[in-house]
């Protein structure tokens, strides 16, 4: 039933077949109806691109039109189907078989071609009755060019951010923020919540910058500093901890859909993703001005100085998920790729769901198609290949000793195959009579003769097929004793490969489509430049100015269906003036289009992308941005809340270089930050259910990362090594057998798995139990504000999981070791770990009464479940 299943869907059977009333042919006298038997076929399977369009040049709704042909020539030849490139194309007989979505059944090929062997006869009430042809260069312009009224840009987010003057309040606040909130909360009828107690805000503090609780010592410092700015400084500590990064480096990297693994079936590992992983967070630790940090991950190979850091940052682009296809041989891939790009551009950076635009203008916001192309004629020439992280003479030095092991190992393997050869067709027809005869024929076929259906059919069978160990069962001695002197020949010349180079995962300008064959696809497919120099200096090995290979409109968002050359753009409504598209390096090797894109990105001329990054910081902090829908400031999603404060920060954001650092200063300074949130007013509630004016501070669940590093934190256990390769903390048996691809190492459960969460292996197609249960993204695709969920499942995690007990059982360890055999003590501190507080007199009294029934490890582990555990108050 399996294979039968597969042999249908590859034909096209099911839901695949085009609709069409067709009526049974008995002879090939029989005549045929244009009217009832090809009119529905035509309408249904070809107007689509051969209509309005006119496709390759091709009009088949009249007679006329039909008979005239297109670009490559006459489409039918009345009385000759054999002739006729109609008919040829979806029978199959040339290439590209038509139509491209979808395949006829055998009966509606066997009526297009009885009909043309007719005459194909027009019925004169349908010609007449079909519309004239409208000019295809109109129909073009039409569709590809959408007006954007002026008055769209009317709308708050496409208006400039102006910033407004702070608001007088009754209230003497020093912090504008909190001005801008007092105004609305008056406006509302609000009362805000008293100031949070000093150790809640600590605790608060910790959490959100570093994603690590303070330490008793840190604790006992804060408290003892009484001075005048004590709350500043505790600040300003936090945001030069490398610490920081790590932290604020794993939200940028959920923006970035950044994964270990390529994802998809095979969900290969990347064993170098790791340093754009590393590169982020020693961008958020050095506080690099925002702008520069997009434009290095738009452009880094691009700018006009180039290191390794600018061109490691270029990862962003290939972050997302990657099927094991090579594009060279897959080229429709490219699209989905390039897809990929625009809608995390467009949701990650700008607000915006760009990539709704892909098929027709976008539904809801003014985002024509037009700027859909336009964008991805920017991106169109970007490649992926690998940069060796060493001087050049070094990696040419490697390069020349792996060729020359190589190539000894060639000849081996050639020889193999010789010895091979005679036997491995042989035993293949014998394994392809295991499939039905369906397969058997389609495989028989010439490659040229096959339809599409039947190449997927024969493509997937043969490679599925592998005869390696039967082939040595049938080998004679000598051939056998030969191969195998062989085989070890090879094996000892790899042990004289010299050791793998390190090497960055990059993205830069080339030609996908003269990409060299190899076993993989990772190497620059420009044939005009190459990387060679680890200073970023590129090598160039032909004349002239790299030119960007053509991206055209795609009609209905089909590769197949081309209309216009697009030129690179970007989005029309939020663009003010004329700021270049290209911006071409000097040494010419690189088009300049993502430099173009990546300064207009980080322009004040961009009413976007500032507002985007500080309502993000703001919904970090908040626990809801000020636009609650982080990824879509267009008119399906949230209106802003409060938007004067919102623009007067994007602006203050952009007056303060594009500091983050100096964000979280002004944000965290002000009293809205410092409220407390176990605060209860039922006039408030009933006022504002949402809170989403803030008259109090909102209770936050930690992220799946804070929750296991608090974890292992109060333990003791925590690998606090910053960067370098991932860790891989042990999962059961029962779950890496669950998936058949993949990399996963288990790691010995010791500090080498107790790493910080940002570095643990994110493998798309097996996410790391914990983090799923509580609320990892979609790593697939770029991440908006994460999910909060409350369900049994965490509970249980929390109860029942083995990492979870063993550093239950540490934490006991570490109390028992530093506050000593004094049950009073040992509670004191375990609660100031944990919860950096002391316990109040009830909780002293019953878990002195628990740990005498029970033990310290119990009281430890009930720590690690309670709610105050897993949120910041």
């Amino acid at each position: 039933m399996i294979r039968q299943a597969f042999v249908a869907s590859a034909f096209g059977v099911g839901s695949l077949l085009l609709p069409g009333p067709v009526a049974p042919l008995t002879s090939a006298q029989e005549a045929v109806s244009f009217a009832k038997d090809i009119r529905p076929i035509l309408h249904a399977a070809c107007e689509g691109c051969h209509g309005d369009l006119q496709a390759s040049g091709l009009d088949l709704r009249t007679r006329e039109t039909a008979l005239k042909g297109g670009d490559q020539g006459v489409a039918i030849v009345p009385g000759s189907a054999e002739q006729s490139r109609l008919y040829r194309r979806i029978a199959g007989l040339e290439q590209p078989s038509m139509p491209m979505k979808g395949t006829l059944t055998p009966q509606q090929i066997a009526s297009i071609k009885a009909w043309i062997d007719q005459g194909a006869h027009w019925d004169e009430a349908v010609a007449s009755a079909t519309a004239a042809p409208l000019d295809r260069a109109g129909a073009l312009a039409a569709l590809e060019n959408m007006d954007i009224p002026a008055a769209a840009r009317n709308y708050w987010a496409f208006k400039l951010p102006v910033q407004a003057p702070v608001p007088d309040v009754p209230v003497a606040f020093q912090n504008p923020i909190d001005r801008f909130l007092e105004r609305a909360r008056q406006d509302k009828g609000l009362k805000a919540a008293p100031h949070a107690a000093p150790l809640v805000l600590l605790r608060r503090a910790y959490l959100d910058l570093i994603g690590l609780p303070p330490t008793p010592a840190e604790t006992a410092a804060f408290l003892a500093d009484t001075s005048p700015g004590a709350w500043a400084r505790a600040i300003d500590t936090l945001l030069a901890s490398p610490h920081y990064g790590e932290r604020w480096g794993r939200h940028w990297l959920d923006v970035a859909r950044y994964a270990d693994s390529g994802g998809f079936e095979h969900d290969y590992d990347r064993p170098n993703a790791w340093r754009y992983r590393d590169y982020v967070i020693r961008s958020f630790n050095q506080d690099k001005p925002y702008n520069v940090f997009l434009k290095e991950q738009i452009a880094g190979d691009e700018l006009d100085t180039k290191t390794d850091d600018t061109l490691i940052a270029t990862g962003f682009l290939r972050a997302g998920p990657r099927v094991a296809f090579r594009e060279k041989d897959n080229p429709e891939r490219r699209y989905e790729y390039l897809d990929d790009l625009i809608a995390t551009t467009g949701r990650g950076l700008l607000g915006l769901t760009v990539q709704c635009a892909r098929c027709h203008n976008h539904k809801f916001d003014p985002i024509p198609q037009k700027d859909y192309y336009s964008l991805v004629a920017t991106f169109f020439g970007y490649v992926e290949t690998t940069y060796p992280l060493v001087p050049r003479a070094d990696a040419e030095a490697y390069e020349q000793k792996l060729k020359g092991i190589e190539a000894r190992q060639a000849a081996l393997k050639a020889e193999i195959k010789q010895i091979e050869a005679p036997y491995q067709e042989k035993l293949r027809q014998e394994a392809y009579k295991q499939f039905p005869e369906v397969v058997q024929r389609a495989i028989a076929k010439p490659e040229r003769e096959r339809t599409p259906g039947e190449q997927l059919l024969a493509q997937q069978v043969i490679e599925q097929v592998n005869v390696g160990r039967a082939v040595d069962r049938v080998l004679t001695p000598d051939e056998a004793a030969r191969k195998k002197a062989l085989t070890d020949q090879i094996a000892a010349l790899d042990k004289e490969k010299p050791k793998p180079l390190p090497v960055a995962e990059i993205v830069t300008d080339g030609d996908y489509r003269f990409a060299p064959d190899g076993d993989g696809d990772e190497v620059i497919g420009c044939p005009k430049c190459r990387i060679t120099d680890a200073s970023g200096t590129f090598l160039h090995t032909g004349p002239g100015r790299y030119q960007a290979p053509p991206a055209y409109f795609l009609i209905r968002g089909d590769a197949n269906t081309r209309g216009s050359v697009m030129k690179p753009g970007f989005v029309t409504v939020a663009t003010y003036g004329d700021p270049p598209t290209e911006i071409p390096p000097a040494d010419g090797h690189t088009s300049g289009r993502r430099r173009a894109l990546a300064e207009w990105l980080g322009s004040s001329q961009n009413p976007l992308t500032a507002r985007v990054i500080v309502n993000r910081i703001w919904h970090h902090h908040f626990g809801r941005g000020i636009v609650a829908t982080l990824d879509n400031f267009g008119k399906m999603g949230e209106p802003p809340t409060h938007p004067e404060l919102l623009d007067y920060l994007a602006v203050e954001f952009m007056k303060r270089g594009w500091s983050i650092k100096q964000m979280h200063r002004l944000i965290m300074t002000s009293e809205a930050y410092q409220m407390a949130s176990a605060y209860e007013d039922a006039a408030d509630r009933e006022k504002d259910p949402q809170n989403q004016y803030l008259w109090r501070f909102r209770a936050q669940r930690l992220d799946a990362e804070v929750v296991r590093d608090t974890i292992l934190t109060a333990s003791g256990g925590i690998n606090l090594t910053i960067g370098g390769p991932p860790a891989f903390p042990p999962l059961p048996k029962e779950i890496l057998s669950s998936v058949s691809y993949g990399v996963w190492k288990n790691d010995e459960d010791g500090p080498a798995a107790w790493r910080r969460s940002v570095y643990v292996y994110r493998r798309r197609g097996l996410a790391f139990p914990m983090f799923q249960v509580f609320d990892l993204p979609e790593q697939n695709i770029t991440a908006a504000a994460r999910n909060v969920s409350t369900v049994p499942t965490q509970a249980l995690m929390l109860l029942n999981d083995p990492f979870v007990l063993r550093q239950a059982e540490l934490f006991a360890d570490r109390v028992r070791k530093e506050a000593g055999d004094d049950p009073q003590r040992q509670i004191d501190l375990a609660y100031r770990i944990a919860l950096t507080r002391a316990p109040t007199e009830t909780e002293m009294r019953v878990a002195v009464e628990s740990t005498k029934t029970h033990s310290l490890v119990d009281l430890t582990h009930v720590l690690f479940n309670l709610n105050e555990f897993v949120y910041t108050r």
